[in-house]
């Protein structure tokens, strides 16, 4: 959502039977993992059957978009993402908060341990979100009506020379670390760049309106985007750099926002803030999605360190709503003290913090995720959007305010 139009390893686990005594006489599958034999499906002989226990097939691995690293858990996309199980790359980064001020044109640095600005930034006009490279080295400023993107070395949190992009609201990469896609709203485009260069490769024109946000399916050969001003949805081709369909959201006017896969890969959770919900989509059939309620102004969505919920801010009634993936339902709702509009944000590399900007109060929160307690907030410039805790775990990044796998 953009400020004028407020509202944009694990390893399958592998089974091998082994030979008890030869005196018992029977065969067991065995797993590795806390459950019992009986949860484990583990089949076991009778003492009277001699015949061998066939050993299960074993899934496959994962058929992904060529080039990308292996996805480490068929049931869990967010395998890599465990506290504090940060990068060689990164581990030597001090951690701090990035905060685009959209109206003052700054990134306000915040130390995440005192709470306290420790440098103001400047940089191009309007900035809507600090994005994490695919190789994890940079942060991109996306200075959307300066049609530039700023680089910052979150190794001495230096800024860089700017380079010259157009209409850059928000910022992707493909999983194999091949394309940067910009997300140009305004520009009513999906423009795929060099990562590095960000020199323009292809262009793929959208017919919606307000292109904005968007995560990956479990193999990375699609992914969904929102469209916020024509409440639609596309799914694009990641090789083909192409869209290959586009839905009308079933919401006079809906208005999406953020997206995030859920961690087995089989649904797709997209924020809305005018239906107040997310709408959850099967991404592989992309058929009609249904709606969940969540509180009023429903805008980020943000993954625990477990895979196990995703915090859910509520930017019109200064909540933070929590969804249960297992139960499939909400389960918590946190208020902050004195309202507050929590928008984009992230979860600390430890996850006991999520760090989410205020949009319409010029200031940042800082939520425990054990109790949903507010802990600060810490005034920041005017407009505060897309903000990154960085660094965090992963691999590698896709873009936006920091999606890890």
């Amino acid at each position: 959502m953009r400020f004028s139009a407020q509202f944009s390893l694990n390893s399958p686990v592998n089974l091998t039977h082994r030979t008890l005594l030869a005196g018992v006489g029977l065969l067991a599958l065995a797993a590795c993992g806390t459950e019992s034999a009986k949860d484990r499906g583990q089949a076991v002989e009778s003492r009277g059957t001699r015949a061998a226990v066939p050993a299960p097939a074993k899934q496959p691995p994962v058929d992904g978009l060529p080039g990308m690293p292996p996805v480490l858990d068929p049931k869990d996309v967010y395998a890599a993402d465990r506290p504090d199980k940060l990068s060689p790359v990164v581990k030597d980064f001090p951690s701090r908060v990035y905060v685009p001020n959209t109206e003052s044109d700054t990134v306000s640095v915040i130390d995440p341990k005192t709470y306290k600005i420790i440098e103001t930034v400047r940089v191009g006009r309007q900035p809507q979100h600090v994005v994490p490279s695919w190789d994890l080295k940079t942060l991109w400023v996306n200075n959307n009506r300066g049609h530039t993107l700023t680089p910052i070395d979150p190794r001495t949190g230096k800024a860089g020379k700017e380079v010259k992009v157009h209409d850059p609201y928000n910022l992707y990469f493909t999983p194999n670390g091949k394309y940067a896609v910009v997300m140009a709203s305004l520009d009513r485009e999906l423009v795929f760049r060099d990562p590095h260069t960000m020199k323009r490769l292809k262009t793929e024109p959208v017919t919606c309106y307000g292109v904005n946000h968007a995560d990956f399916s479990l193999d990375g050969r699609y992914f969904i985007v929102s469209c916020e001003f024509s409440g639609e949805l596309l799914k694009v081709d990641t090789e083909k750099m192409k869209v290959v369909a586009q839905q009308k959201l079933p919401f006079d006017g809906a208005m999406p926002q953020d997206v995030k896969v859920s961690p087995d890969g089989k649904r797709f959770y997209i924020a809305d803030m005018m239906a107040h919900g997310m709408w959850v989509l099967d991404g592989d059939k992309f058929d009609e999605p249904t709606l969940l309620p969540t509180g009023k102004g429903c805008h980020g969505l943000y993954v625990s360190r477990d895979s196990r919920e995703m915090y859910v801010s509520n930017r019109g009634e200064g909540s933070v709503s929590v969804f249960d993936f297992t139960k499939n339902k909400l389960t918590k709702k946190w208020q902050l003290p004195d309202g507050g509009s929590p928008d984009m944000g992230g979860v600390s590399a430890d996850g006991k913090v999520l760090w989410l900007s205020g949009r319409y109060d010029a200031e940042v929160y800082a939520i425990d995720t054990r109790t949903g307690k507010q802990l600060a907030r810490i005034p920041v410039g005017s407009g505060p959007h897309g903000l990154a805790v960085y660094p965090q775990p992963g691999r590698y990044s896709l873009g936006h305010t920091g999606v890890f796998r």
